[in-house]
């Protein structure tokens, strides 16, 4: 069998397969609506996705209908399925399965419009990582906004960018950018494909930060806090050039396959990394108005173990969030040691949708940590 052939079939066979997982949920949750949709689907993804879009404590799913709550307090003794703003492990083993899965069917398209071999796709789609955490802070703003009756993005409208629908707005975006920029580079109108893709993801990039300044510069909602900025990206452009001159000196193999990609990964998980210990931690220090707490549950796992491993005289002083920096800091390091010179020689869009994807992961929640402190939200 050729490698045509192979390919052919391994698209069909990923077509298959994902067509199977979509006829068995929408099959399961037809046949058995209590146990498949009120009690998986909604539970874990739909109902966080309600509560969070409406501004609730939780969402609550009682005889086929949806309730929402606005009381924590109520929120833990109310009856049936129980959704929460938020993540849960449930819910993020979802998003990673489906982010392989998507990654696969990415690859095939790249195949076929016979592009991203090269690193520089990495680099151009570098806008788009930023990108997503920007989004998700406009619907921060959005419900800030709600409170005092000034939101901009009605119901349903704003679960398009409240995760984790704003995952697939995001993709579809970047999708018809990069599908726009080589049908540019083919008819000539561009050398690279590469450029326009950079340039439309700095555009959409732009764009958001710049509706976030307008809201700053116009509501009383929205405020801006500059010194965020300074001390996210300084601290974690500071972590990755002392790690990444430890690596080089002393540990060179660790970034032989990834070369400059690794720095980009080790930053984008350095930002996530500093930006929650800077928001959890120091929000106080730095004038932040607002009250911040973890939403993932390794960030809470976390800051539980460091609350019941260190005394209160320790943590009172440098706090509660700091080991998810060196967590995130070491989970860089492997992956960029993983990633090594082979993987590049046998697989070089897969290796290289995969590394997006995981700066992605560190560098989307990292923005929007980050924004939503610097914008006061």
């Amino acid at each position: 069998m050729d490698t045509a052939s192979e390919e052919a079939d391994n698209e069909r066979l990923w077509m298959g397969a994902v067509a199977a997982a979509i006829v068995a949920l929408v099959g399961g949750a037809l046949a058995f609506p209590k146990q498949v949709y009120d009690g998986f689907i909604w539970h874990y993804f739909w109902g966080p996705v309600l509560a969070d879009a409406n501004n609730a404590s939780c969402a609550v799913r009682d005889g086929g209908t949806t309730k929402y709550i606005y009381d924590a307090a109520t929120c833990a003794t109310a009856p049936g399925p129980v959704a929460e703003p938020g993540y849960t492990l449930v819910s993020e083993v979802g998003y990673a399965v489906t982010l392989i899965v998507a990654l696969m069917g990415v690859v095939y398209l790249l195949r076929r419009l016979n592009v991203g071999q090269e690193r520089r796709l990495f680099y151009a789609l570098f806008p788009f990582m930023l990108f997503g955490g920007a989004l998700r802070v406009v619907e921060d703003a959005n419900d800030a906004l709600g409170q005092v009756g000034q939101s901009a993005i009605p119901f349903p409208w704003n679960t398009l960018i409240i995760s984790p629908i704003i995952y697939f707005t995001v993709f579809a975006i970047t999708l018809a950018a990069l599908v726009v920029s080589v049908a540019l580079a083919r008819r000539g109108v561009v050398e690279d494909y590469e450029y326009p893709l950079a340039g439309i993801g700095t555009v959409v990039l732009a764009a958001t930060v710049g509706y976030l300044v307008m809201l700053a510069m116009t509501t009383q909602t929205v405020r801006f806090y500059p010194q965020m900025l300074v001390v996210v990206l300084g601290g974690a452009t500071l972590v990755t050039a002392v790690v990444w001159w430890a690596v080089n000196r002393y540990a060179p193999e660790i970034n032989a396959g990834t070369a400059a990609m690794g720095a980009v990964v080790i930053w984008g998980h350095a930002v996530d990394g500093v930006a929650n210990v800077a928001v959890l931690d120091w929000a106080g220090a730095l004038g932040l108005a607002g009250q911040y707490g973890a939403k993932h549950p390794v960030n809470r796992a976390i800051i539980d173990i460091t609350t019941n491993v260190f005394p209160a005289s320790v943590t009172d002083v440098i706090g509660t969030a700091w080991p998810f920096l060196f967590v995130k800091i070491a989970a860089a390091l492997a992956v960029v040691w993983v990633f090594d010179e082979q993987i590049f020689e046998e697989s070089p869009r897969y290796a290289i949708l995969l590394l997006i994807a995981i700066v992605a992961v560190g560098l989307g929640p990292g923005t929007r940590d980050m924004l939503r402190a610097t914008f006061g939200i």
